[in-house]
């Protein structure tokens, strides 16, 4: 009898190919780990407030009037709540037809891209136009759509930055493309070099691949570096003489931990050249609300904005955004609020400061301390999280440990990252679902554990490093870079 069509050897085999290690076999131990009653700390993905981060006030009192507008004829609901949260509930549902059960335009609600257009245009000094941008749900759909975009057959690559966060390269293998790797350098703070990138390019095109795109991850993911303004120009003119279209992935610009290089867009940058790039290179930003101090990564809140994609092409993209009908409308209003938040003199300014402050200053605290308790460890290196939210040490296994591994079937840091789990029960991501230099190994976790939790969350992974590396060390001396 043939396979049935959902039998596992008959579907697509480009599903079975794509690989997220966020939500991997580490994550799924944990699961049963906490089903049978262990306490687990979930420092594998980006979720702050599924570790114990507040939401701001502002933009909740807002969404809860919209979502029950009803609130809004109670005489007692200046009580509650704010005038000025009022009062942009009243604005979103003025120009949100049906309310926020009804779908919105599949590009996202106008009067929303509008506000998204003004905070582009406000950050960058350039104009911005809402009809190039479009709402979606989080950033990673947006990605997903562009890359299902341009990606027209495993003949096609897309530069993406190794170690990556694995929505690329398992987005890429399901639309069928091929991943080109370009190695960020580790001993250079995760350093872009651009003999690298063009290094990447050749052996491509020397396999007769055509690379049509690259992506930039700014602040990284799980590098947690920040692009200076020269590089990004490097990287702009790159795209330019090799007629890529840079896909600019810019979730992490409010997650800043120091003061040399503060976040700048690719598209300030590129506008800064001038012509001819700033009217000919094709670049697509992304953005969301899961990142920053906001954190609602469950709202799935995004946009994208395409700069010199021509009509047509924005056309269809349009057309496929139609398929989905509308953007999840309560995350649309949450990025109008994102862009849009209180200003100096509103009721809610003070506060809405006090908070965010509040959570962005407390990161840029736990990002130094994660980093100086992984570098207190035996035989791990981390560099300094200039931005993002995620440490990524690397770990040093002795040869006995990689042998161990091989003899457990599994690859190394997986291994590592099992045991620490097992003891510890703190949950995170091994290097090597992200891409990593043969013979190197790395783990990521996120840096959102409460801050007063964070002495003891490290003094537990110091004792279960030190304990590992006792077990393994051979103790006549062992390093590697």
């Amino acid at each position: 009898m043939p396979p049935k069509p959902l039998d596992y050897e008959s579907i697509n085999e480009n599903v079975k190919k794509a690989q997220y290690a966020v939500r991997g076999e580490l994550y799924l131990r944990a699961s049963e780990l906490q089903k049978e009653g262990k306490k687990i700390i979930f420092t594998n993905v980006g979720n702050p407030h599924a570790l114990g981060q507040r939401p701001l006030t502002f933009p909740r009192q807002v969404v809860a009037l919209c979502q029950a507008p009803f609130l809004l004829d109670d005489p007692n609901v200046g009580m509650l709540f704010p005038a000025d949260a009022i009062a942009r509930a009243k604005h979103y549902l003025s120009i949100a037809p049906g309310g926020l059960g009804a779908y919105s335009d599949s590009r996202g609600i106008p009067g929303i891209r509008k506000e998204v257009a003004e905070f582009i245009q406000r950050r960058d000094g350039y104009p911005s136009d809402p009809e190039l941008i479009y709402l979606t749900d989080g950033a990673s759909k947006g990605v997903m759509q562009l890359l299902q975009t341009i990606i027209r057959g495993q003949g096609d690559g897309v530069l993406v930055p190794v170690p990556q966060y694995p929505l690329y390269s398992a987005t890429i293998a399901l639309f069928g493309g091929t991943l080109v790797p370009y190695y960020l350098e580790e001993t250079a703070n995760w350093g872009l070099d651009i003999n690298e990138l063009r290094q990447s390019v050749s052996q491509a095109r020397y396999k007769g691949i055509t690379v049509r795109a690259m992506v930039i991850i700014n602040p990284g993911n799980p590098t947690g570096q920040c692009l200076s303004e020269a590089n990004l120009r490097q990287v702009l003119q790159f795209c330019y003489e090799e007629n890529l279209v840079l896909l600019g992935d810019e979730v992490y610009q409010q997650n800043i931990y120091q003061d040399e290089r503060p976040f700048v867009s690719a598209k300030k940058v590129l506008m800064d050249l001038g012509p001819p790039i700033s009217k000919e290179l094709q670049l697509v930003s992304f953005h969301t609300v899961s990142k920053g101090y906001w954190g609602e990564c469950g709202q799935r809140g995004g946009y994208f904005e395409m700069t010199n994609i021509p009509p047509q092409t924005v056309d269809e993209i349009y057309k496929v955004a139609s398929v989905s009908l509308s953007p999840n409308v309560p995350a649309q209003i949450f990025m109008g609020l994102m862009v849009n938040p209180p200003k100096p003199g509103d009721i809610s300014y003070d506060q809405y400061v006090r908070e965010s402050k509040g959570i962005l200053e407390s990161l840029r605290r736990r990002a130094r301390m994660m980093t100086d308790g992984f570098n207190s460890c035996r035989n791990v290196v981390c560099n300094f999280t200039e931005g993002a939210m995620y440490s990524f040490p690397q770990i040093r296994l002795p040869p006995r440990a990689i042998e161990a591994a091989k003899q457990a079937g599994k690859v190394p840091d997986v291994f590592y990252c099992l045991k620490l789990l097992e003891a510890t029960g703190i949950s995170t991501v091994p290097g090597s679902g992200f891409g990593q230099k043969e013979g190197v190994f790395h783990l990521r976790t996120t840096i959102l554990p409460a801050e007063e939790d964070m002495p003891a969350i490290m003094d537990s992974f110091k004792k279960f490093n030190d304990e590992f590396m006792e077990q393994y060390e051979d103790h006549r001396g062992y390093s590697r870079m």
